[in-house]
């Protein structure tokens, strides 16, 4: 297949972050207000919505799961390749997927969690498309968090030892590239799903049955 502005699909990587689907494992914020079940429902419509997505996107896609390797999942597709999560932390994990990723022999590598029911195919391809003149991308949440983050290079300082689930991620990881005189691009602010007030902002909650 012929690449896009010169990059062929096999340079590129899009890694997924994915916790298997458990009930009282997954959206546990959201399920404080509407209970265990139900958190996982809205938790599979979002992995539902993140393998639609992705499976557009002009690159390799790489699925890592948070517990265990499933025998049956939506993933579990020729679009995907499965691989399992290795760290301690939030940090520790992605940083393990990119080592893996660029390991593969990619040059172009994104990484999304499956919390945004806002991303889009064209999300996706503008963060390759920004890796392509940057070092590195950013997809910024509402909560002052990131949907996605990309780059050409492993950066451990962007993982290791830092505090996650905080409304200084985003400012601290921009921080953190500048200090390292790394070049950057931030795409469209998105908003995750995380709480219920979240929900009921998003077009999930409008459309529900």
């Amino acid at each position: 297949m012929s690449g896009i502005s010169g990059m062929n699909k096999s340079d590129r990587l899009l890694i997924i972050l994915s916790k298997n689907p458990e009930a009282g494992m997954v959206k546990t914020r959201l399920a404080n207000t509407i209970g265990d079940e139900k958190a996982l429902e809205i938790y599979e419509l979002l992995r539902h919505h993140t393998a639609l997505v992705s499976g557009k996107v002009h690159a390799e896609r790489m699925v890592f799961y948070s517990r265990f390797i499933p025998t049956s999942d939506l993933f579990l597709t020729e679009n995907f390749s499965v691989w399992l999560q290795e760290g301690n932390d939030l940090g520790e994990r992605m940083l393990h997927a990119f080592k893996n990723g660029f390991e593969s022999g990619f040059h172009h590598v994104v990484l999304i969690g499956t919390d945004c029911y806002e991303l889009s195919s064209a999300v996706l391809e503008d963060a390759f498309s920004a890796l392509e003149q940057s070092d590195a991308v950013i997809g910024p949440a509402t909560d002052g968090g990131f949907y996605l983050i990309g780059m050409k290079r492993v950066i451990p300082e962007l993982f290791l030892h830092r505090q996650w689930s905080t409304s200084e991620v985003l400012k601290d990881t921009i921080a953190i590239l500048q200090q390292l005189d790394t070049t950057y691009k931030l795409l469209v602010e998105l908003s995750d799903i995380d709480t219920f007030d979240d929900f009921k902002k998003s077009t999930l909650w409008t459309s529900k049955p």
